[in-house]
């Protein structure tokens, strides 16, 4: 029998969790549900930002999933914030945010397959030198209702897809149909990244290495979008996961 390829997945912390309350990781099963239907094998890491620990987890996994969450913290990419947007950020989670961040340098350092949703895509662009928009409803005019957590396993707006990128290969076509549970996005780009899909409000839902870093990794996709919690019934983003843990598989081989 063929070797499912090991994934590597950055969960949420919690300040209580349910064993004595101890500080926690979570994650939504349906991470894990959607690797096992595209053939992938979920290791969930243990959010502990220790450098060795995490080159060691890099190594033995074929790819690394970045997942939703709550906020950033603003101070990583931000001076200083007006009271008005502070107000609409999270509790910070600074043990994820050092652990992702050095999780994100090592598999760049390592070359690892990477596919970054919601939050993994904020924090990506983040740590490759990006900004973020704090409040798409206070800082971006006419936006799409993003944050419809009432649909989060619905279809909310449509993407534009750019033609003849990773995105829109495994889509097949130009736009799709996603849903929405995000306030913040991707601001000022990183210079290695560039956009790959936008609703109709401007707002990026798709990143890829730029065709000069293309050589970085072996494979890089960021969604703003949930596809776990739509790939059960809409076949095109079942194809997301597919598409990424066949790259796990070669980078395994």
């Amino acid at each position: 029998m063929k070797r499912r390829p090991i994934v590597l997945i950055s969960p949420c912390t919690e300040t209580k969790g349910v064993e004595f309350r101890d500080t926690s990781i979570s994650l939504s099963r349906n991470y894990a549900r959607a690797l096992t239907s595209a053939g992938g094998l979920p290791w969930i890491a243990p959010c502990l930002p220790d450098k060795k620990i995490i080159r060691e987890s890099v190594q033995r996994g074929d790819g690394v999933m970045l997942t939703g969450g709550d906020d950033v913290q603003p101070k990583l990419y931000s001076k200083r914030l007006s009271p008005e947007l502070a107000n609409t950020v999270s509790s910070p989670e600074p043990d994820r945010d050092r652990f992702e961040l050095i999780l994100i340098d090592e598999v760049f350092r390592q070359r690892k397959p990477l596919l970054a949703i919601c939050r993994g895509q904020q924090i990506l662009n983040v740590a490759l030198g990006g900004t973020l928009v704090v409040d798409i409803g206070r800082q971006i005019p006419d936006a799409l209702p993003h944050r419809a957590l009432d649909r989060k396993d619905q279809i909310v707006h449509d993407v534009e897809l750019t033609p003849g990128t990773l995105i829109a290969r495994i889509i097949g076509k130009p736009t799709l149909g996603v849903n929405s549970s995000h306030h913040q996005a991707v601001a000022r780009i990183a210079e290695s990244l560039r956009p790959t899909a936008r609703s109709q409000d401007g707002v990026v839902e798709c990143l890829e290495l730029k065709a000069a870093s293309a050589a970085r990794l072996p494979y890089l996709l960021a969604v703003q979008f949930h596809p776990e919690r739509l790939c059960a019934r809409y076949r095109e983003h079942w194809r997301i996961f597919r598409s990424f843990t066949s790259a796990c598989a070669e980078n395994s081989q």
